[in-house]
């Protein structure tokens, strides 16, 4: 095992323990920032603290302080108004950069601890995650210091001879258990640097992948998005290793992944309350086999078909039902087959979703797709709802013929191989499943996306100013309101909200489409820039032009402050 206080103790003070903003932070610098979170635990009432904080290198040092102040750290994987109701029954204090309702606590430039540098032992009750939510709420799981402190050692014996000198860039959060390890306490442990940002745009994932040699921390939301027409060509010369995790990457993915960075992703099977399982890299014609990881053992449990494992990352030495269906494969593997909590009832009938996913892909109309089952009124009955990413052939339906009629098809389709009972009665259609900062698409974002759930908007008040539709240069103005109490405002940030990017491209779309013939496929982005921040209630303009000669779509947020965002999106057929 390995005792993350006393590596980082023993650092040189001047050494790099990461990176912010593209200046280097040192481990004196870490150092006190941790004794400044310690000072502030140790005058904080209870044992039980909640904690979040977007920065790594600052949360980072305030777990390290809280836990040496001998508190029992939550995590959770956002701050919105139910997650945080849910962690006051629980916690005696909340610290970071929560709403200011949950009164956060945060260090004073003056706070400083003189107490030696050291941690708490092994037994120690430091942590309590959460379960992803892709399947339904959140559930707490408690980790002792040693079931970290061995994962952690596990991961360096297995992968880190080819990590060397290697800096640490993520596109996940380390409020769950994926990037808290790989993202904090394992590049901590073993004296690696510290991106403090996740990235979330591949044009700057491209760009400070290819500055240094690196590792990236991803998830197969991610690496699947990867755009070929980016340079990646620095960024395979410099990375080390790329890992994947939060749930199966597909074969392809993986492969073009590979060709793009360099290095096929090393994926990585476990859960919140197992921590690390076993771990793939795809090859073409691989039967995509998960091997072990050391200290971990598997068999399958006779009565479900289920994967049961025992393993040191867990908090005993008993044996562990997990939901995922697995076979056996060559040399101690095994192959995943489905999870096996995924049988519903429906009017009495047991209804397996993955057999309806399976036979929507099977259809040749779909890309992607997720089943669930939602309330369709308040006090009726259950009902299943389907969310699709249609594929080449059913966009050209979808365009061409509308809603109903692609509806129609894959209703037809299901109807050969299920019940009518288990037919969705919502549908969907998205040119992207909605995901996480862990890369998982949860049970709540669907649901959101249905308006059940978080009824605060997700759309600004829009007022159109000027339309001008030339035959090959279509140019709208509109002017924007962002209410206060918009549902992407969350996480970003607590002190002052500030409108996600993310949000600004995809409304660059959506209005787009709106006003505008677009192409119907998306292509990429070029010359995007975020150059100031937009505030909420406060009034500013999209102006979108549309070259239907190139299919690009060009748009440019402004107000009396001067430019906010833009850039160039590219479609195609």
């Amino acid at each position: 095992m390995v005792d993350f206080f006393s590596v980082l103790g023993a650092r040189d003070g001047a050494a790099i323990a990461g990176w912010r903003d593209g200046a280097p932070v040192s481990v004196a610098a870490l150092r006190a920032r941790a004794g400044a979170w310690r000072a502030l635990a140790l005058r904080t009432a209870g044992v039980n603290a909640a904690l979040y904080i977007e920065d790594s290198l600052e949360f980072c040092a305030a777990l390290l302080g809280a836990w040496q102040a001998g508190k029992t750290v939550w995590l959770s994987a956002d701050t919105l108004d139910a997650s945080c109701a849910a962690l006051a029954r629980s916690v005696d204090c909340f610290l970071g950069e929560f709403p200011a309702r949950w009164a956060a606590l945060h260090p004073s430039d003056d706070d400083a601890c003189a107490l030696p540098w050291s941690g708490p032992d092994a037994g120690f009750p430091a942590l309590v995650v959460h379960t992803s939510g892709s399947t339904g709420e959140p559930q707490a799981i408690p980790k002792k210091l040693s079931q970290l402190t061995c994962e952690v050692a596990t991961l360096e014996a297995l992968f880190g001879p080819a990590m060397i000198d290697a800096d640490i860039v993520a596109t996940v959060s380390h409020q769950h258990i994926y990037g808290l390890l790989f993202k904090v306490l394992w590049p901590l442990a073993a004296g690696r640097a510290i991106h403090a940002a996740s990235l979330a745009f591949p044009e700057q994932l491209a760009l400070l992948l290819g500055q240094r040699p690196c590792v990236l921390v991803a998830s197969p939301a991610h690496l699947k998005r990867l755009p070929s027409h980016l340079d990646w060509s620095a960024a395979a010369a410099c990375l080390r290793a790329v890992f994947s995790s939060g749930g199966p990457l597909a074969p392809e993915a993986s492969v073009a992944a590979g060709h793009l960075l360099g290095h096929v992703p090393t994926e990585i099977y476990g859960s919140s309350e197992t921590g690390g399982v076993a771990w793939r890299r795809h090859h073409p014609g691989s039967p995509g086999a998960w091997e072990l990881l050391p200290g971990v053992g598997w068999r399958i449990a006779p009565d479900s078909g289920r994967l049961e494992v025992r393993s040191r990352h867990l908090g005993d030495d008993g044996w562990l039902e997990l939901e995922d269906r697995v076979s056996p494969a060559a040399d101690g593997r095994f192959l995943l087959l489905g999870r096996g909590d995924r049988l519903v009832k429906i009017e009495e009938k047991r209804i397996s979703l993955d057999a309806i996913e399976a036979a929507l892909l099977a259809s040749g109309f779909a890309s992607e797709a997720r089943v669930i089952v939602c309330p369709e009124r308040a006090g009726e009955r259950q009902v299943l709802a389907a969310f699709v990413i249609p594929s080449a052939s059913g966009r050209a339906l979808l365009d061409a013929e509308g809603k109903q009629a692609l509806n129609a098809l894959l209703r037809a389709h299901l109807g050969r191989v299920v019940e009518a009972v288990a037919l969705p009665r919502r549908w969907r259609y998205l040119d992207q499943l909605p995901f996480n900062a862990q890369g998982k698409t949860t049970q709540a974002q669907l649901l959101a996306l249905l308006g059940v759930g978080d009824a605060r908007p997700r759309l600004p008040q829009v007022r159109l100013i000027e339309r001008d539709d030339k035959h090959d240069q279509q140019r709208v103005l509109l002017e924007l309101v962002v209410p206060s109490t918009l549902f992407y405002f969350d996480g970003h940030f607590t002190q002052a909200p500030v409108l996600p990017g993310v949000v600004q491209v995809d409304w660059a779309i959506r209005y787009g489409r709106e006003y505008f013939a677009l192409a119907p496929a998306f292509r990429g982005i070029n010359a995007l820039k975020f150059q100031q921040v937009v505030r909420p209630d406060v009034p500013f303009h999209l102006e979108l032009k549309y070259d239907s000669a190139s299919c690009t779509l060009h748009f440019r947020y402004f107000s009396d402050a001067g430019q906010h965002a833009g850039g160039r999106i590219l479609f195609g057929p």
